[in-house]
């Protein structure tokens, strides 16, 4: 169905799946067929991970289900979790279109949503309505939420953009929404962009949010296009905190990565996902994880194509992985195929 399915625009898709996904979600009869065709048998591949038990070690990352609408669904195609989000303290309906622009050659898209998610409030209140949402012992499916800033002019300043995360990290601790947190600092497509990525900056973000009583483990969204020696002092930062890893990482900005396909655009904003983002973050894998040992969670994404590329996250450092991309290109059975080849433990 893919080449049919890419003749349309890709936001325009989107919709529409999450909209289906919904839909198969809530019956049990299309939760059962689904499983059936893309459900893993596997029970020997889950992994405890902070105190959290995972039924299989690949995620859907943030942006894709940014309103919290496919927790049902995902389990039945092999996710052990799911980020929802990013989720922020307002309302955000996201930059100008066009928002994604497909880049086959490149098996890339530029990603320029902006944000685009119904609020904090809304996100939460759907959530609690699902069956047994609030308690995770009663279900095997991991739910994450990953929180920013809003993409307005009203955060732009540091203070307001500080207590914009602080009131998403509030409310949802005080709701009890989320297995785990995840502070996006690296959006590229946001007011203000990446004023968090710098030493200082994250220091004071993270004076306030650890005031806030957490008993969930939290991790830190990572940009991909720092040299080490930078990267490495946001990670001073993290460790000092005492947060407990790092998803590595982001969208990569570095438009010149895909000059070779012919694919970049004269004019562009947003940053890219899929395979410019493989390198990149595997290479952030492997040096976090020789540097600081089983000191960080990693959780890595980025380029997951295949089997192969998961097993390259793995081998790398990553205790876990997260796509999206790849999804959209190979389809949802991505997701048992990765499931089915990792090796026993």
């Amino acid at each position: 169905m893919r080449p049919i399915l890419f003749l349309f625009n890709p936001e325009y898709i989107h919709d529409a799946f999450v909209s289906l996904g919904e839909i198969i979600g809530s019956f049990w009869i299309t939760r059962a067929k689904t499983k059936f065709f893309f459900n893993t048998r596997r029970k020997d591949i889950a992994k405890v991970i902070d105190g959290i038990t995972y039924r299989t070690p690949v995620l859907l990352a943030a942006g894709f289900d940014y309103n919290g609408r496919l927790t049902r669904v995902l389990p039945c195609i092999s996710f052990g979790g799911e980020e929802v989000g990013s989720v922020t303290a307002r309302r955000c309906d996201g930059n100008p279109k066009p928002r994604m622009t497909r880049l086959p050659k490149s098996k890339s898209i530029i990603v320029n949503k902006g944000l685009r998610n119904d609020g904090v409030d809304a996100v939460i209140s759907r959530l609690k309505k699902n069956p047994n949402i609030s308690d995770a012992t009663k279900r095997d499916f991991v739910i994450g939420v990953s929180i920013a800033r809003t993409n307005d002019t009203s955060s732009v300043d540091l203070a307001a953009g500080i207590d914009d995360y602080v009131y998403s990290f509030k409310r949802l601790n005080e709701e009890g929404i989320g297995d785990y947190y995840a502070i996006n600092i690296s959006c590229p497509n946001a007011f203000g962009g990446e004023a968090f990525t710098k030493p200082d900056l994250l220091a004071a973000l993270l004076t306030k949010l650890v005031l806030v009583t957490c008993k969930k483990p939290i991790y830190i969204k990572m940009p991909i296009n720092l040299p080490w020696d930078k990267f490495d002092e946001l990670l001073k930062i993290i460790d000092f905190y005492k947060i407990h890893g790092v998803i590595i990482g982001n969208l990569n900005k570095d438009y010149e990565s895909i000059g070779q396909h012919g694919e970049a655009p004269d004019e562009y904003s947003g940053g890219l996902s899929g395979m410019p983002c493989r390198k990149l973050s595997t290479e952030l894998i492997r040096l976090t994880r020789q540097k600081y040992g089983r000191r960080f969670t990693i959780i890595g994404v980025g380029g997951i194509f295949s089997a192969a590329d998961a097993r390259e996250k793995f081998e790398a450092g990553a205790d876990l992985v997260q796509l999206i991309t790849g999804m959209i290109y190979e389809g949802p059975g991505l997701i048992k195929d990765i499931c089915d080849s990792l090796p026993v433990k």
